[in-house]
């Protein structure tokens, strides 16, 4: 791989091998963005970027494995020497467990969810800010959830709140992410980075066993979006398709 020319575009998606993630690289690629595809197995980041070259699509394989320092440091060199820099970052690489009762739930799987959704987004978007630094609109998107929200989960009338009852790992680790998007934006928006969350809605996916009323595809639009919002758009929100969600 060559150095890209000043006006191509780069974006690293995380966990872009099958669902949203794939999805979501379907749609910058579409946009003429080059998108590499972070993923933990080779094999299936080539399968997915196979099938969507099919369609004429400019992605690449990254390896990448979110919770392993070693990985996302080597994830971030090669990019450096093929790119120099990088100027849209998706952290969409996610995992839950469960469910079950929150007295039920040890620790250890909490910690076990939270070294992907929570720590792996940290490592990740660490080694990647000086790549970001060097783009002239970088742009970051956290995939969250509406069951991050604090406001749906404590309100009974909600339809989200059922969920708080058996996926304490997952909700509180998106409630997390939710938060470290705002403190990354708080730093960065004077160097005109924008970071957000986003909230691709209750898609069919491996992690909810496709029960999901959304489409991938569906659910990937509002990240696509927001990655590619000009210098206009929002920073430090939490958002759905359809406007902001209450945190």
């Amino acid at each position: 791989m060559g150095a890209m020319t000043t006006s191509q575009k780069t974006a690293l998606v995380t966990g872009a091998n099958k669902g949203i993630g794939k999805e979501t690289a379907r749609g910058l690629a579409a946009l003429g963005i080059t998108v590499l595809i972070g993923a933990r197995d080779a094999g299936r980041g080539e399968a997915a970027a196979e099938e969507l070259r099919a369609d004429g699509a400019d992605v690449r394989v990254v390896p990448l494995d979110v919770t392993d320092e070693i990985s996302v440091q080597a994830a971030a060199k090669h990019i450096d020497a093929a790119f120099g820099r990088l100027d849209i970052l998706v952290n969409n690489a996610a995992i839950a467990a469960g469910p079950q009762q929150p007295s039920e739930t040890p620790a250890a799987t909490v910690r076990e969810v939270y070294e992907t959704n929570v720590f792996g987004v940290i490592a990740v978007t660490h080694a990647m800010l000086p790549l970001l630094r060097r783009s002239a609109a970088a742009r970051i998107v956290n995939m969250s959830s509406e069951l991050g929200s604090l406001a749906h989960l404590a309100d009974p009338g909600s339809p989200w709140s059922a969920y708080s009852s058996v996926l304490l790992p997952y909700c509180t680790s998106k409630s997390a992410l939710n938060a470290i998007t705002v403190l990354y934006a708080n730093e960065l928006r004077a160097e005109g980075i924008l970071v957000n969350a986003v909230s691709p809605g209750y898609c069919a996916t491996d992690l909810n066993r496709h029960t999901g009323m959304r489409t991938a595809e569906e659910g990937a639009s509002v990240a696509v979006h927001l990655a590619t919002v000009g210098e206009d758009g929002p920073t430090g929100a939490f958002l759905a398709e359809d406007g902001p969600i209450p945190w």
